[in-house]
């Protein structure tokens, strides 16, 4: 369940940008992916700021950011995440990204290096070709036409067989916070302009053959930053087995599949998850080595929890 949080605003190049700011702890900065926006982390934001100060803003093209026509490629929106950061005076954070927002905070790695302290990847896109048919659909020339439908609660709850249609294009059926984020984010294209924003932000990174942009280039990268990745075992988007190609290419990386989750496990594990992230962010950090000036120590991989 979400909780509902005051939005900040800032104009960045004449289009506002809404985020949510809470907490007074070390900052980490929580990305969305394709249609959500900070409500797609659900009771995570609360959770995290009695020790963070977490920064979640809706993308430009999702949420109620602004959804202006133009760039809405991963540089862009990587772009876009490093001006809110100097906006609000943050030099590096913990980048957290979901899905899309994977794939961005792996561009900012790979673009801003010097603002990426640690790299947390949730259902991360670009690391396979491998999405759902929904996805690579949309793709193609008219999609704009068919997705108000496929996106109606008529078409989803009155045409016969819709449901078993619905998984094979990835979408969840069976009843849960997954599911439920789902439909509540994918209701949106209804709008003209989310959708187009949704339709441009979908073919910058996928084709009608799958995923088109890969990070596999900059794992090199990826060595010296801690990194955690977070998958749903029943991940019906992007499938969990593209979590073995960093785990292959990145040693240091600590991979954490959640069996019985789907897209969206920080909403369908909430506690687990918290517990896990928590105690990512905490185990890589040294506070007094911090607070002396001398350089953090880093932890690579952060020790497997048991589930309560």
């Amino acid at each position: 369940m979400s909780a509902s949080y005051e939005l900040q605003s800032v104009e960045l190049h004449k289009d506002v940008l809404r985020y949510v700011d809470i907490g007074d702890g070390p900052p980490v900065i929580l990305v969305h992916g394709l249609l959500g926006s900070h409500m797609s982390w659900g009771t995570q934001i609360e959770r995290l700021s009695a020790e963070y100060r977490v920064i979640a803003p809706d993308l430009f093209g999702h949420g109620d950011s602004d959804k202006p026509s133009g760039d809405y490629s991963l540089s862009s929106h990587s772009a876009t995440i490093r001006d809110l950061m100097e906006y609000l005076d943050i030099d590096s954070a913990p980048l957290v990204g979901h899905s899309l927002g994977g794939g961005i905070v792996m561009q900012m790695t790979y673009l801003f290096p010097e603002r990426v302290d640690r790299l947390v990847l949730v259902s991360s896109g670009g690391l396979g070709p491998e999405v759902s048919l929904l996805l690579k659909a949309a793709t193609l020339p008219g999609s704009e036409l068919v997705l108000p439908m496929l996106a109606s609660d008529w078409f989803r709850k009155n045409t016969e067989g819709a449901l078993a249609q619905l998984g094979k294009w990835g979408l969840p059926v069976k009843p849960g916070p997954s599911m439920a984020e789902t439909w509540r984010s994918f209701r949106s294209v209804a709008d003209r302009s989310t959708r187009e924003a949704f339709l441009a932000s979908t073919r910058a990174v996928v084709g009608p053959r799958g995923q088109t942009v890969s990070a596999k280039q900059h794992f090199e990268k990826f060595e010296s930053i801690p990194s955690l990745l977070i998958w749903g075992g029943k991940d019906r988007m992007i499938p969990a087995k593209h979590a073995d190609n960093i785990r292959r290419e990145v040693p240091n990386s600590h991979v954490e599949i959640f069996p019985d989750a789907g897209h969206f496990p920080q909403l369908d594990e909430p506690d687990f998850f918290f517990r896990l992230l928590d105690e990512f962010l905490a185990a890589n950090t040294d506070s007094s080595d911090a607070d002396s000036g001398a350089p953090t120590e880093i932890t690579p991989a952060v020790m497997p929890l048991q589930r309560p």
